[in-house]
């Protein structure tokens, strides 16, 4: 914390008025080298290098900002029933969650929107940071195929088509796919349960009634 004085001219004479800043505190040690040893820093200002200030002596300073390290892993992607590898980087401490969406970004490839499944470090686990990581195992969204049954004359017709993974579908909106035209009356999610609107990208089946 650091206080200051601004000077402000008036008609009625000169008025000073005490303003406040506020550092924020380092949590980690910084070398000074004022003091020739790591001590307490707070931080003035940030950009391309940090502007630091030493609690011990007051000198002020710049300290470059520490690279992010990043890791190569191994991404399964699984598209309609079909799997595909890939190989992308991600910082090492960033935290990776089944459920979790994520950008696969090989150079080799397209770029692909997933879904993370599972993440395998020694085990199969829910949650790991990118480091402790050896494969992602993970399910395209940005296209995705979606299973529809329509029922028609006492009969049920099973339909597939490939959608966009953000499309959202609802009970009670009418469709025509495939010379079907019909309401859509249950959608079934992934994992558990049923909706009323849903994302394609979370729907296991719709069932619908011709119209």
């Amino acid at each position: 914390m650091a206080f200051g004085f601004f000077i402000n001219p008036g008609s009625s004479g000169h008025i000073l008025i005490l303003v406040k800043q506020l550092y924020i505190m380092i949590e980690d040690q910084i070398f000074c080298p004022a003091c020739g040893t790591n001590t307490e820093h707070a931080l003035i200002k940030t950009g391309q290098e940090n502007l630091v200030r030493c609690e011990i002596c007051g000198i002020v300073h710049s300290v470059q900002k520490e690279r992010e390290r990043l890791v190569t892993l191994k991404a399964i992607v699984n598209r309609d029933e079909l799997s595909e590898p890939y190989i992308i980087k991600l910082p090492a401490n960033d935290e990776l969650h089944v459920g979790d969406e994520l950008l696969i970004d090989d150079a080799s490839k397209d770029v692909v929107m997933t879904q993370i499944t599972s993440l395998e470090t020694d085990r199969r686990v829910n949650s790991a940071i990118a480091e402790a990581v050896k494969t992602i195992w993970a399910r395209a969204t940005d296209e995705v195929p979606l299973k529809v049954s329509v029922y028609r004359n006492g009969q049920t017709h099973p339909l597939k088509i490939i959608v966009q993974g953000d499309e959202v579908f609802e009970v009670g909106e009418v469709k025509q796919i495939k010379g079907f035209k019909f309401g859509i009356v249950k959608i079934k999610l992934r994992g558990e349960g049923f909706a009323d609107v849903a994302e394609a990208k979370d729907i296991v089946r719709i069932w619908g009634r011709e119209i």
